[in-house]
């Protein structure tokens, strides 16, 4: 029987002390390649390269380096490198969290969705936090859900988004499964703006505080709670209430 491989990315870049922690607890899983971008590629989202040539270079065994974003090195290790497809893609361990409306920017998460979309059950994990990672608390965790994933599997085009709060695993205070928190943007709305030494403006987008609707059982409450939360999300964003409600409309667009 030929060993399981899993691939590993993230969106911190090849360098990252959180993907190389990672790639240590997956290796009691199954086997790891890991292809990730050669920088950092936060808020790439779902981006691929396509109007300029691609380079891809071995710095270690089973470790490569792309001058792309996340979901390119997902593209590449599953339809290039590997002769069969992965068991399990796994995305990170981000630097910071990827809760509510982040998804929707974050690299890290599109990368699961790309191995989500190539149909390969697929889980992007991220730390809470701003320095002091405890990155081992996240890698032991997503082990012990990598394991489950490959026993139990995942509903069809589904991946989960998992946020590990900044804590020593003897700290947590358990897991919950949760749903996307939703951001309130108030005042600036998370824009500042400042002069250069020439007298012109410049932004800084998204270094506001954030507060968060209360919603219930999201996964921004859980975080605050000391808990990991673990959030699936579906490739399916069609909105089927609305949907129905605009099937009325036709006759009066035809």
């Amino acid at each position: 029987m030929e060993p399981k491989t899993i691939l590993l990315t993230n969106d911190d870049g090849i360098h990252s002390e959180g993907i190389r922690v990672l790639a240590d607890f997956l290796a009691e899983v199954a086997e790891v390649l890991v292809v990730a971008p050669d920088r950092e590629r936060n808020a790439a989202s779902h981006a691929l390269t396509l109007h300029k040539p691609l380079r891809m270079e071995e710095i270690r065994p089973k470790t490569y380096s792309v001058n792309g974003t996340p979901t390119d090195c997902v593209t590449l290790g599953v339809l290039h490198l590997l002769k069969r497809r992965p068991c399990l893609v796994v995305s990170g361990i981000n630097k910071g969290g990827n809760l509510g409306d982040d998804v929707t920017y974050s690299g890290t998460v599109s990368a699961a969705f790309e191995g989500t979309l190539l149909g390969i059950p697929s889980v992007a994990v991220s730390q809470m936090g701003e320095k002091d990672f405890h990155f081992s608390t996240a890698a032991a965790f997503t082990a012990r859900l990598a394991r489950l994933v490959l026993e139990r599997g995942l509903e069809k085009d589904t991946l989960l988004n998992v946020n590990v709060p900044n804590l020593s695993p003897d700290r947590v205070q358990g897991v919950r499964f949760t749903s996307l928190g939703k951001r309130l943007f108030e005042g600036n709305g998370g824009v500042i703006e400042k002069i250069d030494p020439r007298g012109k403006k410049y932004y800084w987008i998204g270094v506001a505080g954030v507060k968060w609707a209360d919603l219930g059982d999201t996964d921004d409450k859980a975080i605050a709670e000391g808990r990991i939360s673990v959030t699936p999300l579906h490739l399916d964003l069609t909105q089927y209430r609305a949907l129905e409600h605009l099937h009325t409309w036709e006759r009066d667009l035809s």
